[in-house]
């Protein structure tokens, strides 16, 4: 059986089954905490997606990999009139949006219903989608002009994800949602805020964090913030260009611990 991918400079390991058999809140303020840092200066002229995937050592379908091709052409097309992503090169995008998509999906289980938590300009969610084609992947972000943008997308690809315009909290009364992945969206204290009254309607958060999630970890156990929650390290690989590591971190309350069996870490 092939692997879903294969990432072989990293902590994260291939999953050993196929993905088809296989298990936003929009927060404008100071303490957005993203784990993108500043690429160093390497260029590589007459660049394609194939040769960025070969350098990072990450194997994917032939299909796959046309349709996140294209996904490259309309995000990088929207972002000439929007400002949806930094990362408008395909050694950015592979490095950064889509090793961080692949740590996500290893951990979301079969046919699993994902709500993509401030989507922004797709990512984690239309990768998501593509990559596992199996889960029911929504994506919600509510500044208006960038979930029409990504619901173009979205259409253009052919992909059946709704992009809803709304903030998630407001979301998780009239749906249920087993996991949220949240990346690149706010500090782990506000996350928290905004979803301590929602557990009865999700099983868990996804957090993708950067080197600084140890500090936002004290800060909200400081504020209470994690009293009857369990908090687990999932998986930790490189930031490119820097000394750093990214962490996936998993928050549900603990009687969902046996749901999710695949924790690394209890914190």
């Amino acid at each position: 059986m092939s692997p879903f991918y294969l990432l072989m400079n990293s902590n994260v390991n291939p999953p050993d089954v196929n993905p088809s058999d296989a298990c936003s809140a929009d927060v404008s303020s100071p303490d957005v905490s993203s784990p993108d840092v500043s690429f160093p200066d390497v260029s590589f002229p007459d660049d394609t997606l194939l040769a960025a995937l070969q350098r990072h050592q990450i194997a994917l379908p032939e299909a796959q990999i046309d349709r996140i091709n294209r996904y490259c052409r309309l995000l990088w097309d929207w972002n000439n009139k929007l400002n949806l992503t930094r990362h408008t090169d395909y050694e950015k995008f592979v490095a950064r949006d889509l090793v961080d998509s692949l740590a996500f999906a290893r951990f979301l289980k079969p046919g699993e219903s994902v709500l993509d938590v401030g989507t922004g300009g797709g990512v984690p969610g239309v990768l998501l989608a593509i990559l596992r084609e199996d889960l029911k992947v929504a994506m919600c972000e509510s500044i208006a002009k960038k979930a029409r943008a990504v619901a173009d997308i979205v259409a253009q690809l052919g992909l059946s994800s709704p992009v809803l315009n709304a903030r998630a909290e407001t979301l998780l009364g009239d749906h249920k949602y087993k996991t949220l992945v949240i990346r690149a969206v706010a500090r782990l204290k506000k996350l928290l805020e905004m979803f301590k009254p929602h557990w009865s309607k999700i099983d868990r958060l996804l957090i993708l964090k950067g080197p600084g999630w140890v500090g936002e970890r004290g800060e909200s156990r400081h504020y209470g913030l994690l009293q009857g929650l369990a908090l687990r390290k999932l998986a930790t690989f490189p930031l490119p260009g820097t000394d750093s590591e990214s962490v996936l971190l998993q928050i549900c309350l603990p009687e969902k611990l046996d749901s999710f069996a695949q924790g690394e870490d209890s914190l």
